[in-house]
């Protein structure tokens, strides 16, 4: 049950509470960007949400089997060169941007090629801000929380599992195509409006992405709440 409640918490969390956009302020670039219309905003989304998901599963596995202190791939591999205790100390995590970078431009690159032949509108429609997914710091930041929780934990038994992992990559995508759709909505309706020459352009959209922000941080300690409801510890 505690697992469950975790969780359910943590795909809140990403979503709403503690939105990677609207909250850590990360992939602003494709938020302010790609956010002109609905159906974009939609597609863009949709296409972080599966580059994002992607990239967890594979920086758990890689994080898990390679990089972190005493991973088992790695200390079979350096069995062969040192003795069995110094390979259990060999640690690789100084390599995890590099890593994690590689495993997004391969991802962002497969996107692109299914969305190309299958959806060339869509494709036409992005232009250059598809390829920016790769540079979409969301992704990384995503990335390096889920490294946080499984080398930077003191208790190795709190440490993250490839589930939590997968939930925080999918639900984070979930909360950016939030924040985008209801950017775009309100841009559209922006067109009909009389904004002064100095604010049109990022200028209001900056500004309405600071107030999207206030209104997010009414969802703070609602986490707290939950897990109370749900029978946990505060």
């Amino acid at each position: 049950m505690g697992y469950l409640v975790d969780i359910f918490l943590i795909a809140v969390g990403a979503a709403l509470i503690n939105n990677f956009v609207l909250y850590y302020f990360v992939g602003i670039c494709p938020f302010i960007g790609v956010s002109r219309r609905v159906d974009m905003a939609l597609g863009m989304g949709g296409a972080v949400t599966f580059v994002i998901s992607i990239a967890a599963f594979l920086s758990w596995t890689l994080t898990t089997l390679v990089l972190m202190p005493g991973a088992p791939v790695t200390r079979w591999v350096a069995g062969f060169f040192m003795s069995a205790d110094r390979a259990a100390t060999v640690d690789l995590t100084i390599l995890t941007y590099i890593v994690y970078i590689f495993v997004i431009a391969s991802s962002v690159q497969f996107v692109e090629m299914y969305v190309r032949k299958f959806y060339p509108q869509l494709y036409k429609s992005f232009g250059v801000f598809l390829p920016l997914i790769t540079t979409n710091c969301a992704i990384l930041f995503a990335c390096l929380v889920i490294m946080s929780h499984v080398v930077g934990v003191d208790n190795p038994a709190e440490a993250w599992g490839l589930g939590k992992s997968l939930v925080l990559g999918f639900f984070g995508g979930v909360g950016f195509t939030i924040a985008i759709v209801i950017m775009a909505g309100i841009r559209e309706d922006l067109d009909l409006c009389d904004i002064p020459e100095s604010f049109k352009g990022a200028a209001i959209t900056l500004i309405i992405g600071g107030i999207l922000a206030m209104a997010f941080m009414g969802f703070t300690g609602v986490d707290s709440g939950l897990r109370v409801a749900l029978g946990g510890t505060p």
